[in-house]
Order: C-alpha cells, then structure tokens, then sequence
C-alpha cells in the first residue's frame, strides 16, 4: 500500500482501475435505484421514505470524504508528501458535493416530516459545519499563489476539521435532536426493514464506488497537471 505513495506507481496501478471503479459505481447505482422505487412506500412517511436512499449514502460519503481528506492531509504536512497532498486537495469537491446533496435532501425530507425544512438541532448544525469546513479548505488553497504554503496552510484546516467529525457521528446520542438515532450502525444490528435495508445498501455501496473512481481520477488529473508545471517551469529556466 504504502508502495503507492510513488506517482509513477500510483498511476500504474489505478489506471486500469479507475474504469472498474466506474462501471461498478454504474451498475451499483442503477440496482439500487430499482430497488428503491420497486419498495413499498413507509407506512407512516408514504413515498417520502425515498429521499432516504439518496440522503443517507450522501451523509456517509460527505463525512468519509472529509475523513480521506483529513488523513491526506496529515501525511502531507507530516511528511510533506505531494501525492497526498493531491489525495486531499481532490476529495474536497466530491466531499463538499456530497455533503451539500445531504443537506438539501435532507431539507426536502425533514419539510414533511418535522414541518420545517431546517433547525439548528446538532446533528444538522454540525453536518452545515462540515460544509463550512469544506468551503474553508479549497477557499483558503484557492487564496494563496504560493502551492507550497496554500497546501501547508489547507493541511492545517483539514486537520483541525477532524474534530468535527465524531461530532456528527455521534450528535445524535449526545444530544436531543430532531434528527432520528442511527438506523444502520447500532447495537443490536440495523433497525430497518429488509425491503429498505436491501436498496439503502446498493446506493450506500454504490456512492461508495462513485467517491472512489471521481477521487482517484482527480488525483490523476492533479499528479499530471504538477507534471506538466515542472515541465514548463524547467523549459523556463533553460530559456
């Protein structure tokens, strides 16, 4: 694993995988989104019960997006290693994506449900800081000329928004919210019933496929975009 830190070995070994990665994202997707059509509506939410396949993969995804970042970002600014730094700075589009879907799915699915499209309870508040977090890192990259010191800087935000992870995780048990306990993770096994259970699933693995093969591509995209620079840069000096 630790193998793959060299880009030249990076790129040989996800090139033919990023395409895998796509179809099984594709596929993934297409099931679960029959699945979840194809399943009878709640008994108390009717129809609405849906948004639930796109809102929770979305949620799972947006915190493992941050989580990917924040590691990248230790390693680059521990060991001061490019090809993490490219790790992080491409899982912060896709994270904040996908945390963004969460909270407008989430908006749509809490109007009916609570009557109010948002409240400041923990777990949502904490999910926007997230967001937040996500807007502070590729703002403050996108602030400074220097690539050297805007990476050094973005590391430190990542890391520090660490923190706020467990916060959302666990902002359900710590506190009184609006928002419904885990469903999935939780003791004893997941609550819900297998006919929900079964697309929540795909779409879950689905995303999961999705983030892989968009931030492997990203990293792609970035290790040959320094590439070319260092070519320019280096035709510049023997100018």
């Amino acid at each position: 694993m630790f193998g793959l830190a060299n880009p030249q070995r990076f790129m040989s070994f996800t090139g033919p995988l990023t395409p895998v990665l796509w179809v099984i994202a594709a596929g993934l997707l297409i099931a679960g989104t029959w699945f979840s059509f194809v399943a009878p509506g709640d008994y108390q939410q009717g129809d609405t019960v849906r948004i639930m396949f796109v809102h929770v993969p979305a949620s799972i995804l947006g915190l493992g997006a941050y989580a990917a970042l924040g590691v990248s970002s230790f390693f680059a600014l521990v060991f001061r290693h490019p090809l993490a730094d490219a790790a992080a700075r491409a899982a912060a589009l896709p994270g904040a994506a996908l945390t963004a879907l969460a909270l407008i799915t989430g908006g749509l699915w809490g109007q009916p449900m609570w009557g109010t499209w948002w409240v400041w309870d923990a777990r949502l508040t904490s999910v926007l800081v997230l967001f937040l977090y996500y807007l502070g890192y590729m703002a403050l990259r996108a602030s400074i000329d220097d690539e050297a010191r805007a990476a050094r800087a973005a590391a430190v935000l990542g890391l520090v928004g660490l923190i706020n992870l467990p916060i959302v995780k666990f902002s359900v048990d710590w506190w009184n919210t609006l928002h419904q306990p885990a469903s999935l993770l939780r003791a004893g096994g997941p609550s819900l019933d297998p006919v929900f259970l079964l697309p929540l699933l795909l779409m879950i693995a689905g995303y999961s496929a999705l983030f892989m093969a968009v931030w492997l591509s990203s990293i792609r995209t970035e290790i040959v975009r320094r590439r070319v620079q260092t070519i320019r840069a280096r035709r510049a000096l023997d100018a």
